[in-house]
């Protein structure tokens, strides 16, 4: 195309990044080169924008250069010695409590004493724990009352310590502060104390039970409770739901006085009050907290055997009808009566509970506490 004036050629590849920015007069065409040719010459607004691009690519290149050709030096933070220092008293005090008793526990289950010498044996203590008649039977005796003791906690423990924690947290309730301590102080009881104290009022000839029952008709319906195969566990698993159900309870209503003030409120607004605003509102809200007080339940009872062996003995009668894990340990590792103990059987006992604890504690981290993180706030 001839123009009338001075023919300017410009780069095409240059110009393009001003195109969007500056619009063109339609005196500009473009040829079939790439080239941008102007009838009367480049605009002054257009020559000044390249211009000053030019001159900021430049800089920054030199910039970047300079930059490059400086050393960094990098900041060294200094070493915070005192971390270590105060815990490693901690690490120390663990590590000979629970770590070298774990690794000496785990060693004696695949050793066994072989013409008078601890020799190792592999996996033999487990299949005798497991397939032989006596250790057999014993075994999945307790581990099957354990699991009933498990389960009675869940079913009566942990709900009725889920409502006592909905009431106090009633806000026109009063005495609070009296309930909540009431409630939480058998806690701090020894177990030397609750299954003694229980013992004497569930005693047929001189306890208390029989007498209360009689007050209001029932005397008819108390039996020896202990002493019979079938409640025994029932009755020792409720006696420890007295115990521990403060636990619960206060775990639960920490988590009820965290949920917002905002969340109650808008509920209230949209007429949502009084049992209904805690089933539905208050109660998902505080399904992570249930979910924790479930493993320390389920830990708690897989570990058990101070109240069993209190009440019943170590033993576990009558007729080993309340016999656990924890007091099958304790006869096999020390020995009971005329029984011998045997260290490799009880170590296996103990390899089999933490494997069952740990199989427990893994499926609750992995597969239940994902799905409750969207209830946290």
């Amino acid at each position: 195309m001839k123009g009338e004036g001075r023919r300017d050629v410009v780069p095409h590849s240059t110009l393009s990044h001003f195109v969007s920015a500056f619009p063109l007069p339609a005196a500009f065409e473009t040829r079939r080169d790439g080239e941008m040719i102007g009838g009367k010459g480049v605009l002054p607004a257009v020559s000044d924008a390249l211009h000053h691009r030019r001159s900021q690519e430049e800089q920054a290149k030199a910039m970047s250069e300079a930059a490059s050709a400086i050393d960094v030096v990098p900041i060294r933070r200094p070493v915070r010695w005192h971390i270590g220092v105060f815990l490693f008293p901690a690490f120390v005090v663990y590590s000979a409590i629970m770590v070298l008793p774990l690794i000496e526990t785990l060693r004696l289950s695949f050793y066994n004493t072989v013409d008078g010498a601890p020799a190792f044996v592999g996996l033999a203590n487990y299949k005798v724990l497991l397939g032989d008649a006596r250790w057999a039977h014993d075994f999945w005796n307790a581990l099957v009352n354990n699991f009933i003791f498990f389960v009675i906690h869940m079913c009566v423990q942990n709900p009725i310590g889920v409502a006592l924690a909905a009431l106090l947290s009633t806000p026109r309730l009063r005495f609070v502060a009296f309930y909540r301590t009431a409630i939480f102080l058998p806690t701090l009881l020894s177990f030397v104390i609750v299954g003694f104290i229980w013992k004497l009022i569930l005693s047929p000839i001189w306890g208390v039970a029989p007498w209360l029952m009689s007050l209001v008709g029932m005397k008819s319906f108390f039996a020896p409770w202990l002493g019979q195969s079938g409640p025994a566990l029932i009755a020792v698993s409720l006696i420890s739901n007295w115990q521990y159900i403060g636990i619960p309870m206060m775990l639960i209503y920490a988590a009820l006085l965290s949920i917002p003030e905002e969340v109650i409120e808008a509920a209230e607004c949209d007429g949502i009050t009084g049992w209904a605003q805690f089933w539905k509102i208050k109660l998902p809200l505080i399904l992570p907290a249930i979910g924790i007080i479930s493993i320390l339940t389920f830990v708690g009872n897989f570990n058990a055997f101070d109240l069993i062996y209190t009440v019943q003995g170590a033993l576990a009668g009558p007729d080993m009808s309340t016999d656990i894990l924890g007091t099958l340990l304790y006869r096999t590792f020390f020995g009971f009566q005329l029984q011998l103990g045997d260290r490799s059987m009880g170590a296996t006992i103990a390899t089999v509970m933490f494997l069952i604890i740990l199989a427990g504690v893994s499926f609750y981290l992995f597969a239940i506490q994902r799905r409750m993180r969207r209830y946290q706030f």
